[in-house]
């Protein structure tokens, strides 16, 4: 879908990054050991609401999940959030991504920062996916487990915020809070993507 015609350094070969002031502030590199933090920090809460359902009577529902998880994942918020972030125009047609790893890109990549309507659903569907299984723990009379997996979700959401959406590079997300000195110092490094955002 993408060949990095936009010449982002996200794509370029490593070599290229030697001696840059943004390393070490941001993920412009994928590193698979954040995508393993990002998987750890999640699987607490999914392990438990998985295991709650079941115990619970509703286990069947859980594919009602995953359908959702996959329309979520690889069309809407594909389309909303993921197509403006620098890695969707690397070369491949596989998003590789410390969130989103294995996206397969159907959309076009837009270096536009997102509207807000596109946050909006965001947020929206983030939370429909999110929240999903508490309503069932509760219908289970599950309250104890209700409240772990509360306090596990609230706690994958403040750890995600604060030690990952300080370094990403899809800097319009609504949960994006890079400092601008970076942030500028990446759109000066990749004018395509800084004129873009200067509109």
């Amino acid at each position: 879908m993408t060949d990095n015609k936009n010449s982002i350094c996200t794509g370029k070969p490593d070599s290229e990054c030697k001696g840059c002031d943004l390393s070490g502030h941001l993920m412009c590199r994928f590193q698979k050991l954040d995508l393993i933090s990002f998987l750890l920090l999640f699987a607490p809460y999914a392990v438990l609401s998985i295991g709650a359902m079941i115990t619970g009577g509703f286990g069947w529902y859980l594919t009602g999940w995953l359908a959702y998880a996959v329309f979520f994942f690889f069309v809407w918020e594909a389309y909303v959030l993921c197509r403006h972030c620098p890695y969707w125009a690397e070369k491949g047609i596989i998003l590789r991504c410390h969130a989103n790893y294995s996206v397969i890109k159907i959309w076009k990549y837009n270096p536009k920062p997102m509207k807000t309507s596109d946050k909006v659903q965001f947020i929206v569907g983030g939370l429909l996916l999110g929240l999903y299984p508490l309503p069932f723990l509760i219908a289970a009379s599950q309250y104890l487990l209700f409240s772990i997996a509360l306090l596990l979700i609230i706690s994958f959401i403040f750890h995600l915020w604060k030690n990952g959406c300080s370094r990403c590079i899809n800097f319009s997300c609504p949960l994006n809070h890079v400092p601008k000195r970076y942030v500028d110092s990446f759109l000066e490094k990749n004018p395509i993507v800084g004129r873009e955002w200067k509109q």
